[in-house]
């Protein structure tokens, strides 16, 4: 990107990350400046306002480019704001798990943040809307709805990896397994007690591979069975997938569509890029190339190891 061909459109979600997060994004805004590459930046109130930034910027004529700092759910609001634009997006990850950041491949330093955006090599991404709600990376039906539920009820400014292990502790003990119904492109294919996750990225919290076929910008919905009744075969059936061999499994559904509906005659929570999600039944659908993203050059998913290495950094 040239410096004199208009302005950068920041914006930047204050209250997300840890201090190390945030130290990088400012290093990266110096240098930004450094380079005399002239920004606007926008601070949001909400995820609401963070679309409307999105928005407004997506049809400024000036703005040659926009950037995003924050976590999971800025960046989709982000996005969902600046779908159908010709503005490219750069991601600043600064959130807990940073799920689209890290299977595009962003890793958290300045050098790949200064290499992404000077080799400024573009990517689609699809995004995805379930009912009346968008996501870019990945929802969940039953079980982890449970827990980012807790999560988001006992939630008070910035969370860490450590807020959600009694969440997870309890949601297991306490779960009953309902009995869901998916319909993959108008064809029933589970009806039964079980767990589904579906999206548009191959891994899924702390870098586990459930969606390991999925492409972000191929214009497919990936989406995960997993049979199961109870606490000793959820524990299975997430070994194999921390293996990545549960796609093997005879207790495991897996399928790349267009659409999926998901209903239940219970009631059975919902979430979407680990946020609550709206209420079942769930129609998903996905926009395919809603817009171009900056990836690291020859970037891959950032895997469990690093993942895993993270929370203690």
């Amino acid at each position: 990107m040239n410096s004199e061909n208009g302005y950068i459109s920041l914006i930047l979600n204050t209250s997300s990350g840890a201090s190390s997060e945030k130290e990088i994004v400012h290093q990266f805004i110096e240098y930004l400046k450094s380079k005399n590459y002239k920004l606007q930046i926008n601070h949001t109130k909400s995820l609401l306002h963070a679309r409307s930034l999105a928005a407004e910027s997506a049809v400024k004529f000036n703005c040659s480019m926009v950037m995003v700092a924050g976590g999971d759910g800025t960046i989709r609001e982000v996005v969902h704001g600046l779908e159908g634009s010709d503005k490219p997006l750069m991601l600043l990850p600064s959130g807990t798990e940073n799920l689209l950041a890290n299977e595009l491949g962003y890793k958290k330093s300045l050098k790949n943040w200064i290499q992404i955006f000077e080799a400024n090599t573009l990517h689609p991404l699809d995004l995805c809307k379930a009912n009346d709600s968008f996501f870019t990376s990945v929802g969940g039906v039953g079980f982890d709805a449970d827990v980012v539920r807790i999560v988001d009820m006992q939630r008070q400014g910035n969370i860490t990896h450590l807020h959600y292990f009694f969440p997870i502790l309890k949601t297991f003990f306490a779960y009953k397994f309902p009995a869901i119904t998916v319909e993959v492109d108008d064809r029933v294919i589970f009806s039964d007690r079980g767990i589904a996750l579906f999206g548009n990225i191959s891994r899924y919290a702390l870098g586990i591979p459930i969606l390991r076929a999925a492409d972000f910008g191929d214009g497919l919905l990936d989406i995960c069975v997993y049979k199961c009744s109870n606490q000793i075969k959820l524990v299975f059936l997430s070994l194999l997938t921390i293996l990545k061999s549960h796609r093997r499994s005879k207790s495991v559904i897996y399928k790349q569509c267009k659409k999926i509906k998901i209903s239940s005659d219970t009631f059975v929570r919902t979430e979407l890029d680990g946020d609550p999600g709206p209420e079942m039944p769930l129609e998903i659908t996905i926009i395919p190339h809603a817009v171009k993203v900056l990836v690291p050059p020859k970037g891959k998913p950032i895997g469990m190891r690093r993942r895993m290495f993270r929370i203690f950094e």
